[in-house]
């Protein structure tokens, strides 16, 4: 195989991105090769394609089969069902992935889901554990109806802990739910968290306002998870009252640094298992094929619907 497809940042084309033909992945030996079958896409990525120059590959998210396993004979085997994470060009037919990186997927599991769970339910299940055992805890998530908050609303409940979903509108009520969520605020000022709060942990991917309303309303030894500036890179926060609710922590959450902890293959077997017994269900709102990246990409900007979109990839 001397090429392979993938989406690249293409500035000439409307939406920025488009398929372009690539060089064949080119495994090192503890990598395996893995045709990709689904693609999710995630704020984040999306935002910083838009922003990058010509040539750039994006993409986290990918579920496929094994082309070619790893020569060291770590990981998976050929023909193996895969969900893997790449820090970046995982949107193509071909990736070579680090083994640490890929969780071989139950048959119950589809692709489409799959493809769900790297980024956003890593990001969801290792945000959730910065505050210890949940059981009984209250735990508030802002941008509930996202693909981090759709995922932490579903684990938290798991854990046992009493969850509040933050969200912009009324509506969006009956979204989070179904989803676990105890009890709902709507909107995100000081005075609607504290309808339901203190919060032993809060999940924060909103950032400015937001962010600061949160930190407002811890109860002691609460733990505030800073993972994304969706709304505003800085905020003002009341300091008196943060520090003097006692033992409260400001905690800054980059995946790919707590992966350095944990290999994301532990992590997504977990979640794999956890939609193979139906105690998850990824909320996937957009799924069509690959080459409408550009189209898709855009909605997921314009925050059109909620959850996940997955790109189903055609060799």
């Amino acid at each position: 195989m001397a090429s392979t497809q993938a989406i690249m940042v293409d500035h000439r084309v409307t939406g920025n991105l488009a398929i372009r033909e690539v060089p064949a992945p080119t495994p090192l030996l503890s990598e395996a090769v893995v045709q990709v079958t689904a693609l999710s896409l995630n704020r984040g990525e999306t935002r910083r394609a838009m922003q990058s120059p010509d040539g750039w590959r994006p993409g986290w998210d990918l579920a496929g089969v094994v082309a070619q396993a790893a020569a060291d004979g770590s990981g998976p085997s050929h023909g193996a069902r895969v969900v893997g994470l790449l820090p970046s060009g995982a949107w193509a037919t071909h990736v070579a992935v680090p083994t640490h990186a890929l969780a071989v997927l139950p048959d119950a599991v589809t692709f489409a889901q799959a493809a769900t769970l790297p980024v956003a339910g890593l990001t969801a299940l290792h945000a959730l554990a910065q505050r210890g055992a949940l059981l009984q805890r209250r735990v508030l998530i802002t941008g509930a109806t996202g693909g981090v908050g759709d995922f932490a609303l579903q684990l938290a409940h798991l854990a046992g802990a009493q969850v509040i979903a933050a969200v912009r509108r009324p509506e969006q009520d009956a979204l989070v739910r179904p989803l676990g969520a105890d009890d709902v605020v709507i909107g995100d000022s000081v005075e609607a968290f504290e309808r339901c709060g203190p919060y032993d942990l809060v999940l924060d991917s909103v950032g400015g306002q937001t962010l600061a309303a949160g930190m407002a309303v811890l109860a002691k030894d609460g733990v505030c998870v800073t993972l994304g500036i969706s709304g505003a890179a800085e905020a003002t926060f009341d300091v008196r009252r943060f520090f003097m609710t006692g033992r409260t922590r400001l905690y800054g959450f980059i995946l790919f640094s707590e992966l350095e902890a944990e290999p994301a293959a532990l992590g997504l077997a977990r979640l794999a298992h956890l939609v193979a017994a139906g105690q998850v269900r990824p909320t996937i709102s957009v799924e069509a094929p690959w080459q409408q990246i550009a189209s898709v990409a855009q909605q997921l900007l314009e925050r059109r619907f909620p959850g996940k979109a997955v790109l189903q990839v055609s060799v």
